[in-house]
């Protein structure tokens, strides 16, 4: 939470009632009496991002709510949210959410049964590059809450849970995990939870579940591993970007690798 800054909480909290609305930089930052550019400043550096990119993440967050929650025409979700072109809203909800609003919609008959699916194996990556690189990213994560269910964890291109991770695994229970081949970069690590009993919209939506993230990047240099990492899981805070890419998704992607590694395994044998 934004301690230090009580006005970037409440610039939020603004933000969020008033999502229905064309909100500008402006009206946002006279709100808590900033000006524009100082509150732009102070915003991304507490949150990570700028504040017209956390106010677009909140609609599209909205948007998948309403597929979810209503039989709205996918036309109309997108003008709900500010887009008036359906092809602009595809496009910008598929490269976030990293499926078609038309395919998330319709994901809640899959959510479910690929968390039952979920036989968790560590050091399963979900979507690993560059494979020729010798750097390894390590961690571990702990919780002071029980989970029951499955943690999953992503390396990231910015302080936000869009787009599909660069690197990423699936844990059963806290403890430790590792990316291995990282290719140089900077990165940042986020994770969220997914309890067995959490019906599909509560899966897809991840509004209520336990999260955790580290404020500062991660730096890989070329050839070395990255200082080991340690991260706690707690509940969402107001200042907490949106997940917005699909668990689903995530879920898919981690079972299609368990299948491509046991084929392996059968060559091998």
């Amino acid at each position: 939470m934004v301690h230090n800054f009580p006005e970037i909480e409440a610039a939020i909290t603004y933000i969020k009632l008033n999502l229905h609305e064309e909100i500008t930089l402006h009206q946002v930052a006279n709100h808590v009496a900033y000006s524009p550019y100082h509150f732009s400043r102070i915003f991304k550096d507490q949150i990570g991002i700028p504040p017209h990119y956390y106010l677009a993440a909140l609609r599209l967050q909205r948007a998948k709510e309403l597929l979810i929650q209503t039989n709205l025409p996918i036309r109309d979700i997108g003008m709900e949210i500010g887009q008036q072109s359906l092809g602009t809203f595809t496009t910008r909800f598929t490269q976030k959410v990293g499926v078609s609003p038309s395919v998330f919609r319709h994901s809640t008959t899959d959510v479910t049964q690929h968390l039952q699916q979920i036989q968790c194996k560590n050091d399963i990556t979900l979507n690993a590059c560059n494979r020729n690189t010798i750097q390894a990213v390590r961690g571990k994560i702990t919780s002071p809450y029980p989970i029951n269910g499955i943690i999953l964890v992503g390396l990231f291109s910015k302080p936000i849970p869009e787009g599909l991770p660069l690197y990423g695994t699936i844990l059963e229970s806290e403890g430790e995990f590792v990316f291995k081949n990282v290719k140089a970069g900077t990165y940042y690590l986020l994770a969220t939870t997914v309890n067995m009993g959490m019906n599909s919209s509560e899966i897809l939506l991840t509004e209520s579940t336990l999260r955790a993230k580290l404020k500062q990047p991660i730096i890989v240099q070329p050839h070395q591993e990255s200082p080991q990492l340690n991260v706690t899981l707690r509940p969402p805070l107001i200042d907490d970007p949106p997940v917005l890419i699909s668990i689903a998704v995530l879920m898919q992607q981690y079972l299609s690798s368990n299948i491509e590694d046991d084929n392996l395994e059968e060559i091998s044998d």
